[in-house]
């Protein structure tokens, strides 16, 4: 008989479900299950309120594949093993980094290089079987080059240090209506901010053609 799985790939943002049974598939999202932003009573929540509605109608689940942002830290993976036990007592479970996720998918069993761009960025390289070399994802402050925080960061310290020529001054304006102290405040002082700077990307994409847009990307 085959097994049931629950294959889960998280970034920061948004976390992507796989649920796959005999004959049928089924994918759904909920919000991102970082250890960075979360403790293991709110990956509890999540997943009570988010994933299990999704699995209502399913029977026993035998093995989960949780990928995930953070998961190179022994202690995080303990976490989301000890939440993923409380809620999926006899299922196998397997935790993993998800550029990990990112090299399975893209290359198989075959060598090559594994690329992620979400909100947060990485890459490495893969002799298909494991992970040879990582060059580290060190974080939105840090690193993350080419992801949505960074380039969101981009967008606003173009709109803050009014480097926006008056056009895109005002397509921003009329987008988001937001003051500078509201801007200052969710990166500083409210929770998940890189998840906050990575809706800024999204201007990017709007206004592609612009050479000042041109210019951040």
């Amino acid at each position: 008989m085959m097994a049931i799985k629950l294959i889960a790939d998280s970034g920061a943002t948004k976390c992507e479900w796989c649920l796959i049974q005999p004959r049928k598939k089924s994918i759904f999202t909920t919000q991102g299950l970082s250890p960075y932003f979360f403790g293991s009573d709110d990956m509890l929540e999540i997943i009570q309120s988010e994933v299990l509605p999704h699995l209502k109608h399913t029977t026993a689940i035998d093995e989960i594949y949780f990928y995930g942002t953070g998961l190179s830290n022994m202690n995080h993976v303990k976490m989301m093993r000890s939440v993923l036990k409380k809620l999926f007592k006899q299922a196998t479970i397997e935790i993993n980094t998800d550029i990990l996720a990112a090299a399975r998918a893209l290359c198989g069993h075959e060598k090559g290089i594994a690329c992620i761009l979400g909100t947060g960025s990485n890459s490495c390289y893969f002799n298909g079987k494991k992970i040879i070399k990582n060059s580290p994802g060190i974080g939105y402050i840090l690193g993350d080059e080419g992801s949505g925080a960074y380039l969101g960061k981009k967008v606003i310290q173009y709109y803050l240090y009014n480097t926006f020529d008056p056009e895109l001054m005002h397509r921003f304006n009329k987008k988001y209506a937001l003051t500078p102290k509201e801007i200052l405040e969710n990166v500083y002082q409210q929770p998940l901010a890189s998840r906050y700077l990575a809706g800024f990307a999204i201007f990017l994409a709007e206004n592609r053609g612009h050479y000042m847009i041109e210019n951040i990307i």
